[in-house]
C-alpha cells in the first residue's frame, strides 16, 4: 500500500480526478443560480441585440465559476493519461450527477420538521423585526424544493451536454496534437475547450430552455451565444494557467518521466 501512494503518476491522478470530479458536481448544483456580470462588477449592461432579440445581457449560471477548472483538468488528464483517463471520469462523473439529482428529489420528499419550516425568530425582537424576517426568509423547506427542484429538462441538458462536451473536447484535443506533435500546448487545450464549450452551451440552452421552457428558438440562439461569448474569453484567458500547470506537473514527474506519460496517453 505504501509503494501505491509513492507513486507520483498515481498519485497526480487522484489528485486531478478528485478536482474533475468535485468540481463538476458542484457546479451542477450551484448552477441553479444565475448573476448578471454586469451588476457583479460594476459594469454597465451591454444591452446587445442579436438575432432580432433586444436588451441582451450577460446573465450567467453561478456554476461557471468552476467549469473554467472543470475544463483544465480535462485538459491536463487529456495529457498525461490520454482518451481513456477523461472518458472513465465523464461517464462516472455522469453518473453520479444523475445520482445526485436523484437523491435530491428523494430529499425534497421528506416531511420537514416544524421548527425548520420558518427563519428563527426571537422572543425579544420587536412586531416589525419579525415579519421583516419571515418576509426575507419565508418558508426554508419552500426554499430548498425551489433552489433544487430544478426542472426535468435543464437536468437532462446538462447531462447529455456534459457528456457531449466531454468527449468531443477528448477528440479535438488528440487530432490537434497528431498535427502539431508536443509543442502548440496552447492550440490543443484552448482550442478544445473552444470547441466543447460550444457544443455544451448550445445542447444545454437548447434542451432545457428551447423543449424544456418552450422559449422562442431565437432568443435561446441569442442568450446561448451571450453564455458562450463569456466561456470563451475565459478558456483564452487561462491558456497561461495551462502553461503553468504543464511547467509545475513535469516538474512533479521528472521531465524524462512526463514525456513518457504524454507518449503513452497520445496512443
Amino acid at each position: 500500500m505504501r509503494d501505491f501512494f509513492q507513486s507520483k503518476p498515481r498519485l497526480l491522478w487522484i489528485l486531478l480526478s478528485g478536482l474533475f470530479v468535485s468540481n463538476t458536481l458542484i457546479a451542477e448544483f450551484m448552477g441553479v443560480k444565475l448573476f448578471s456580470l454586469e451588476k457583479t462588477f460594476g459594469f454597465p449592461e451591454a444591452n446587445w441585440t442579436l438575432f432580432g432579440q433586444s436588451n441582451l445581457n450577460f446573465t450567467l449560471s453561478a456554476g461557471v465559476l468552476l467549469w473554467p477548472v472543470v475544463f483544465i483538468m480535462t485538459d491536463l488528464i487529456n495529457e498525461y493519461y490520454g482518451r481513456r483517463g477523461v472518458k472513465i471520469l465523464t461517464y462516472m462523473t455522469a453518473g453520479l450527477i444523475t445520482y445526485g439529482f436523484i437523491m435530491l428529489t428523494f430529499a425534497m420528499e421528506l416531511s420537514p420538521a416544524d421548527f425548520w419550516r420558518t427563519a428563527h425568530i426571537s422572543p425579544d425582537w420587536s412586531e416589525a423585526q419579525k415579519q421583516a424576517a419571515l418576509l426575507q426568509v419565508g418558508d426554508y423547506n419552500q426554499a430548498y424544493n425551489l433552489v433544487f427542484g430544478q426542472s426535468r429538462w435543464i437536468i437532462f441538458g446538462s447531462i447529455v451536454a456534459f457528456l457531449l462536451s466531454q468527449l468531443v473536447d477528448v477528440r479535438v484535443f488528440h487530432q490537434i496534437k497528431m498535427r502539431t506533435g508536443e509543442g502548440k500546448i496552447w492550440m490543443r487545450s484552448t482550442g478544445s475547450t473552444l470547441v466543447s464549450q460550444l457544443i455544451d452551451t448550445f445542447v444545454v440552452g437548447i434542451i432545457a430552455l428551447y423543449f424544456g421552457l418552450h422559449i422562442p428558438l431565437a432568443q435561446v440562439i441569442a442568450t446561448c451565444v451571450m453564455g458562450y461569448l463569456y466561456k470563451g474569453s475565459i478558456a483564452l484567458l487561462l491558456t497561461p494557467v495551462i502553461y503553468a500547470l504543464h511547467g509545475a506537473i513535469d516538474g512533479y514527474l521528472g521531465h524524462s518521466h512526463a514525456e513518457q506519460m504524454k507518449v503513452e496517453a497520445a496512443k
